[in-house]
């Protein structure tokens, strides 16, 4: 049994580890998004393949880059996948994907001739169409500093190996994991629209599991207000919300004193899990949920008895 340590406000200390090495994670997503969960995708496939049975449908309201969305529509975690996300930009994207104009899109990326000045007149142009301005979104998010499309972002000074905003263009792969999510609409679908909404909405489905990454602004922490358009939300009503649902659910979170007394006021647990942000720097993340036993080989720093509702299948081949 392990005996974890206390730190100085008498939280469990983790359990050490390492961050997962998101190289080994088969990249889905057109975007390079801030605040990306990859490195959270093997902690995904433990969660939903420890439940008794595959859940019926995952809800993302928080989708933004969308590699969890398509991470369980690629591997079939789950039977359907409900994307949902605010910002028009980025929504535009899914809406372009997922309404069978991928091919379209990914033929504009394949043609462009990327320079500075063609991003530029591109990202200025007006769109005429939901479709223009999915493209557009693209160029700006490969050739704005960081992938973020908030207000106030500039274009790649430097990049890799000083290639400037060519160090994040690679038309083919991108095209490529456009085109490969054809192979998965059957199952998977977007929405734009509030969170909150959504959640509300679907509160009562037991059928139903959700992933939830909100933007990290608890606790008057500033990175969610640079990197998204729509950062502004009310964190204690989104936990209020999360602790009603009828169906299972995990949250990430930034690992804050903040965070783990949300946790503790609505009765949920709370584990930190290593992961590197984009400066390569160390760091942890918190998981939330009602129960994460299935994280067996991390310590608590947040306390509860799990409460919540099991569907039994109707038949074997729901197991």
């Amino acid at each position: 049994m392990m005996h974890a340590t206390k730190d100085l406000f008498g939280f469990d200390l983790p359990a050490p580890a390492r961050p997962v090495n998101v190289a080994s994670v088969p990249q889905r997503s057109p975007f390079r998004y801030p605040g990306g969960k990859t490195w959270f995708i093997p902690r995904l496939r433990e969660w939903l393949r420890s439940r008794p049975y595959k859940p019926g449908l995952l809800i993302e309201p928080f989708a933004g880059g969308g590699i969890v969305s398509l991470t369980a529509a690629f591997e079939h975690l789950t039977e359907n996948v409900l994307m949902v996300e605010l910002d028009d930009e980025i929504a535009a994207v899914w809406d372009t994907i997922t309404s069978g104009e991928g091919e379209w899109l990914s033929n504009q990326i394949l043609h462009f001739e990327m320079s500075k000045e063609n991003a530029l007149t591109e990202i200025q142009r007006i769109p005429l169409s939901r479709k223009e301005k999915a493209f557009q979104t693209i160029i700006k998010n490969r050739t704005l500093h960081g992938g973020i499309l908030a207000a106030g972002s500039g274009f790649l000074k430097n990049g890799e190996a000083g290639k400037g905003i060519l160090s994040r263009w690679y038309p083919s792969t991108l095209a490529k994991r456009i085109n490969d999510i054809k192979y998965v609409l059957p199952r998977l679908r977007f929405e734009q629209g509030d969170a909150f909404d959504i959640l509300g909405k679907h509160k009562e489905d037991l059928d139903a599991v959700y992933f939830i990454d909100p933007p990290y602004t608890a606790g008057g922490k500033n990175a969610g207000s640079r990197l998204y358009t729509h950062s502004s939300i009310d964190h204690d009503m989104l936990f209020k919300i999360c602790s009603e649902l009828a169906g299972d659910f995990i949250m990430t979170y930034d690992n804050s004193a903040e965070v783990k007394n949300m946790a503790r006021k609505y009765s949920l647990q709370a584990k930190p899990i290593p992961m590197k942000n984009t400066h390569h720097a160390e760091m942890t993340e918190l998981v939330i949920g009602r129960d994460l036993s299935w994280m067996d080989d991390t310590a608590r720093v947040c306390e509860s008895a799990p409460e919540y509702k099991v569907k039994m299948p109707n038949s074997p081949e729901g197991m």
